[in-house]
């Protein structure tokens, strides 16, 4: 099995020179994954005249942003009534209206670009395979409705007909998903960027950020006017930014090609993104070649927010999420796992993504995505050009804009905390198959998650 993202395989990326002298540009952004391309997309698409410089540490996509399940998706980890409390229902509402929104752009930029990056408007279909799980589909509808976010309840029949998993009760379908290859959207947008005029440049790591100049490893000085962080996870490595987000880990398997008949027996005839309703997360597709990818937390924490290759591989992590897909599509016994990966994303102390500039200093940022980023990226992306332009729209109005988290405790206590959490998640799964109801535990997680 290759210890290599499956999306790398059939990806053909350009082989950028790094940066060897100082370079002097109206805006930089620090970053080649989804946040700092589509930020360059569309400060370019405002604003042709802007000389727009992203620089990348690796190669564009090597973070989260080629790692990923593939999921286009108008989940956001912050529930509306949260941002409710601090905005209004209004604002709550709109801001999931314009993830949602933010989904079909990112198709619209897909064929606009032609970008072949096997994106289907699917939806996402979540299966509920206990009583406990069900109660909890249910309550998900319910707030579902009351805040028209889309996601309706499927009965056992209409569950079983998209996504065939053993003991299926019941399920979710929210239509607001579409599936990707997320390395081949990278390299899509890292090609239209260049295109429009901007230029990238890969293996140059950027060391520190201040108003008006970036610091880069190998010596180069870059001079902007305005700086953007898209960093992600990696904010966590650079200078006054090391609490702000917490880098966690998500592993990934992926089978050989199934047989049409294997299809038959699972479902998503319509390339829907799949998940249960358990308290620990997993995610799955159906790929354009005909793979099951399947991957979920579990992973823990690093000490001080530790970033490495060597923690893109838990054996462990990948033995479990295999027998979890086995137990759900027992069909797959047989099957083939041909490639296993990893990578961080990075999670706020609040869970609260967000995105900012300071017209003062010139400094701006999005992230935080708690890995819901490939589309909430592309909405990042458009609200950073409108708050370095100054052509404001009602993007730049939501609520997530200019939000400043409270930073991660120091160590140890944020490795204990955190890795308490994902110990509880699981602790909470296996409460419930052996009570068969929703688990007390879940409480502790709520509070453990801010939520």
């Amino acid at each position: 099995m290759t210890a290599r993202p499956l999306w790398w395989d059939a990806s053909t990326p350009t082989d950028r020179p790094s940066l060897t002298d100082d370079a002097t540009v109206d805006v930089c952004i620090v970053g080649a994954g989804f946040t700092g391309l589509w930020s360059a997309y569309y400060l370019l698409r405002s604003d042709p005249s802007l000389s727009v410089l992203v620089v990348e540490a690796e190669h564009a996509g090597y973070g989260a942003s080629g790692r990923n399940g593939g999921w286009v998706s108008a989940l956001y980890p912050t529930p509306p009534e949260v941002l409710a409390k601090a905005h209004g229902d209004a604002a709550a509402r709109a801001q999931y209206a314009a993830l949602r929104d933010s989904v079909a752009e990112v198709g619209r930029v897909v064929d606009a670009e032609a970008i072949n990056c096997g994106f289907r408007h699917g939806g996402t279909v979540v299966v509920a395979r206990s009583r406990a799980q069900l109660t909890r589909a249910k309550e998900e509808v319910a707030h579902s409705e009351h805040w028209s976010l889309g996601t309706s309840l499927l009965k056992q029949d209409a569950a079983v007909e998209r996504l065939c998993a053993t003991g299926t009760l019941g399920a979710t379908y929210n239509p607001h998903c579409a599936r990707v290859q997320p390395r081949r959207l990278v390299d899509g947008v890292a090609d239209a960027v260049e295109r429009l005029g901007g230029r990238i440049v890969e293996h140059t790591r950027v060391t520190s950020i201040e108003p008006g100049m970036a610091h880069t490893t190998g010596g180069p000085i870059i001079r902007a006017g305005s700086i953007i962080r898209a960093t992600e996870a990696w904010s966590s490595h650079l200078p006054g930014s090391t609490r702000a987000v917490a880098p966690v880990y998500s592993l990934i398997v992926a089978t050989e090609p199934l047989a049409a008949d294997w299809w038959k027996r699972i479902g998503l005839a319509r390339a829907e993104t799949f998940s249960e309703h358990r308290h620990v997360i997993v995610y799955g597709q159906r790929t354009s070649d005909d793979r099951l990818v399947f991957g979920g937390r579990g992973a823990p924490y690093h000490f001080r927010s530790g970033i490495r290759p060597e923690f893109d591989e838990d054996p462990r992590v990948f033995e479990t999420l295999k027998s979890s897909l086995r137990q759900m599509f027992p069909v797959l016994d047989d099957v083939r796992f041909t490639h296993s990966w990893g990578g961080a994303l990075g999670i706020p102390r609040d869970w609260q993504p967000s995105v900012g500039y300071d017209t003062a200093t010139g400094l701006g940022w999005s992230g935080g995505y708690v890995g819901d980023g490939v589309a909430l990226s592309n909405l990042g992306g458009r609200t950073v050009a409108e708050l370095v332009t100054g052509q404001r729209t009602e993007l730049s109005k939501l609520p997530w804009v200019q939000h400043n988290s409270r930073r991660w405790e120091p160590e140890p206590l944020r490795w204990l905390g955190i890795n308490a959490g994902l110990q509880v998640a699981s602790w909470a799964d296996r409460e419930e198959r052996v009570t068969r109801r929703p688990a007390t535990l879940g409480r502790v997680l709520s509070f453990l998650t801010g939520h």
